[in-house]
């Protein structure tokens, strides 16, 4: 089975989680600025909140590896809100791509807001849930 984590990131929360999905499951995590060389059957697709979406970066890594993409699992980091999965959904749609309801998604740290976060306790997590998906 083909796995990849690719993510996109400005402050590096979302950069933790990729490294530590990406170590469970025995691949190396690269931005969304490198194109997929393959089809990949898993694509965990890791990106941030901001201003209440997601990065251009990652819609145009989506749009030109629809083809070689057969499942994304996202996974993301916020401050505020819950998580890019409604964005990443209706990308998905527009690219005609699968995207699994299954999703992680922890608080990432903003200026004074979760200081800290990603903790270890979330890399854990993240590292389950890309362990969970792999078996």
């Amino acid at each position: 089975m083909k796995v990849a984590v690719r993510y996109y990131t400005r402050s590096g929360n979302t950069r933790k989680l990729a490294e530590a999905i990406a170590e469970a499951v025995g691949v190396t995590a690269q931005p969304v600025s490198v194109d997929l060389d393959e089809q990949t059957e898993i694509l965990f697709l890791g990106s941030s909140v901001y201003a209440a979406g997601m990065d251009i970066a990652v819609k145009h890594f989506v749009e030109d590896n629809q083809n070689k993409i057969g499942t994304i699992y996202n996974f993301s980091t916020a401050a505020l809100l819950s998580s890019t999965y409604k964005q990443m959904k209706k990308l998905a749609e527009e690219c005609g791509v699968e995207l699994s309801p299954r999703e992680f998604h922890c608080r990432g740290s903003f200026g004074p807001l979760h200081k800290g976060r990603p903790n270890e306790a979330d890399l854990a997590a993240a590292r389950m849930f890309a362990q969970d998906i792999c078996r």
